[in-house]
């Protein structure tokens, strides 16, 4: 028969299981430990991924940044540039509108030369042989004649001259003009080159402050993840704490269940003619059994009041129904409290009662088992009775 373990109270368990068990649990809960040291360290390698790809885009970010000032960079010496050539080109316009304004001046100016000029040489022509003997005749002098001659010779190759100033002076003004127009153009085609790098830059700029924006946002997300690891680190490390607390319980309970195992099988039973029931023994085994089978049919009441005498009985235990009810560790509704409650108010039902009269007058229907619970895996029960297993 296996000892008794001393912690199952602890546990919640309505009686100690044997060595076996425990050893099953210990075994139990190191697996456990296992595995949620197994969770920790692949916990911390997505913790480590999850650092590694949010230094990636903070990296992304800061170069998306430096990018960004660049770009903002370029577009102020683009911007300015579009502006310096608006102001050139401003300029240009003033300078072939002036221009144009000279050049119509110099047109009708070489008009009215040339009218003039025309109006002249008709004169000249129609009256040429009146003119030159008029001068003939009224000159005093050949050299009188001579200067008059040489006058109107004068006069037109004056007028000749002129036109052809004032003809100089168009074809220069217009040439002056049509360099202004191409200076015009090519202007026009720097400020259209302008204008479209200024619109790539300005794409650029948008597309790079979109990318800032969702890798701000990966980052925000990946530092959520990062959290809710951390938070589930957090609590793996202390439900790991908590198995290495209970794998240390379960380690001194089975010490403590294997010195019990041993005390038993070197024991001698006693007989129940030999046991003398103290006063209180009788209620104090009732409420026992109420709270431990309060629920159970009267066979499950009686097999729980016989685990207790069979205590009793052994050896390995104490002597008495006060000592094995209240050894440390062995029943749940002492540790609990719940047995000082229903003595408090003798809560014992008569079938509880009746449990605990046949009992103690040596009435089993567990044959000698000591241990009772609630049913696990890792118990094979001798007797299985209502809602508990008896080995």
């Amino acid at each position: 028969m296996c000892a008794a373990a001393v912690l199952a109270g602890a546990w919640g368990f309505p009686a100690l299981a044997d060595s076996k068990k425990t050893e099953q649990q210990l075994k139990d809960a190191r697996n456990a430990a296992n595995q949620t040291q197994e969770a920790i360290d692949q916990n911390q390698d997505n913790i480590d991924s999850l650092n590694q790809s949010k230094g990636a885009l903070e990296n992304q970010k800061s170069s998306l940044e430096s990018q960004l000032s660049g770009l903002n960079q370029s577009l102020q010496e683009t911007a300015a540039n579009l502006s310096e050539l608006e102001d050139k080109i401003r300029a240009r316009n003033s300078e072939i509108e002036m221009t144009t304004q000279d050049l119509e001046a110099a047109q009708k100016t070489a008009d009215d030369q040339y009218a003039a000029m025309k109006k002249r040489i008709q004169f000249m022509y129609e009256r040429s042989r009146t003119t030159f003997l008029d001068a003939f005749l009224r000159a005093g002098s050949l050299g009188e004649f001579l200067n008059f001659a040489n006058y109107l010779n004068d006069l037109e190759t004056y007028d000749r001259k002129k036109l052809q100033e004032y003809e100089e002076t168009e074809r220069t003004i217009a040439e002056k003009k049509a360099a202004l127009e191409q200076q015009k153009a090519e202007l026009e085609d720097l400020k259209s080159r302008a204008q479209a790098e200024q619109d790539r830059v300005s794409a650029l700029v948008g597309q790079t402050r979109s990318n800032i924006s969702s890798t701000e946002d990966s980052i925000s997300q990946y530092s959520d993840a990062i959290q809710g690891a951390e938070a589930a680190a957090d609590a793996l490390q202390n439900q790991l704490a908590q198995q290495n607390s209970t794998i240390s319980a379960l380690e001194k309970q089975l010490a403590e269940e294997r010195r019990l195992e041993a005390a038993s099988k070197a024991s001698v039973w006693t007989s129940i003619g030999n046991v003398t029931f103290a006063e209180g023994d009788r209620t104090l085994l009732a409420n026992l059994i109420y709270c431990e089978a309060g629920g159970e049919p009267y066979d499950g009441q009686l097999a729980v009041g016989a685990v207790v005498i069979n205590r009793v009985l052994s050896g390995a235990f104490p002597g008495t129904v006060v000592g094995v009810i209240y050894q440390s560790g062995q029943f749940a509704p002492v540790s609990d409290g719940h047995l000082a409650i229903a003595l408090a108010e003798d809560r014992a039902t008569e079938s509880c009662y009746q449990a605990a009269d046949a009992a103690m007058a040596g009435q089993t229907n567990v044959a000698d088992c000591i241990f009772f619970r609630t049913p696990i895996p890792q118990v094979t029960p001798r007797y299985t009775i209502g809602g508990h297993i008896f080995y």
